[in-house]
């Protein structure tokens, strides 16, 4: 089974997370921000993971730390959950239609992180939500997992459209990458590393 436990105290948050990448789409537990905890169960429930999450964080001043925190353990459980990544795709995209809204993600598990968002969100808030929080929530997840990952709007124009479109494809384009071939008996690398 290929699972992770990540626990991350700091002065600013304390979260405990358990994820399975060979999962049943299920969310348990809730950061306590309405939309972000939204948008997670998307994430969870198109890439078909299961999450567990404790989160206490300091959402009195703002969210930033709770969105920012739970990225860095999400990214940290992502790494540790592949393992050696012996017989995975490595590589996953997808372009994803909400609506009027059309996203790409890919994504590369290759332990080289990079991060590119190409990305409008012309509003500041959605609810209660600074809209500023998804890139650095994405920026925290790639880096810690060490992955390449890629988000660009391709059209739309609804900034809950497009924000739940991005992490719906994120969990599709992770889920792709994370998959098991019988074919591939290494890792998928002419390096023979990765």
């Amino acid at each position: 089974m290929r699972k992770a436990e990540i626990q991350r105290k700091t002065n600013e948050t304390d979260i405990r997370l358990e994820l399975s990448l060979d999962g049943e789409g299920a969310l348990n537990g809730l950061t306590h921000i309405g939309f972000f905890d939204h948008m997670l169960h998307s994430f969870v429930r198109i890439g078909l993971f299961d999450l567990k999450l404790e989160v206490t964080g300091d959402t009195y001043i703002d969210d930033h730390h709770t969105v920012e925190d739970v990225g860095i353990v999400l990214g940290q459980g992502i790494r540790k959950a592949i393992g050696d990544k012996k017989g995975i795709q490595r590589y996953g995209s997808t372009i994803l239609p909400m609506d009027e809204v059309l996203v790409l993600v890919a994504v590369d598990l290759g332990g080289r992180p990079y991060f590119s968002f190409d990305v409008d969100l012309p509003f500041g808030k959605v609810g209660s939500f600074d809209t500023e929080l998804v890139e650095e929530f994405f920026k925290s997840v790639a880096f810690n997992a060490q992955m390449n990952l890629h988000m660009k709007v391709l059209s739309g124009s609804n900034v809950h459209h497009i924000i739940e479109a991005l992490f719906k494809a994120f969990g599709k384009a992770l889920d792709q990458a994370t998959q098991k071939d019988e074919r591939i008996k290494h890792v998928m690398s002419t390096k023979g590393v990765i």
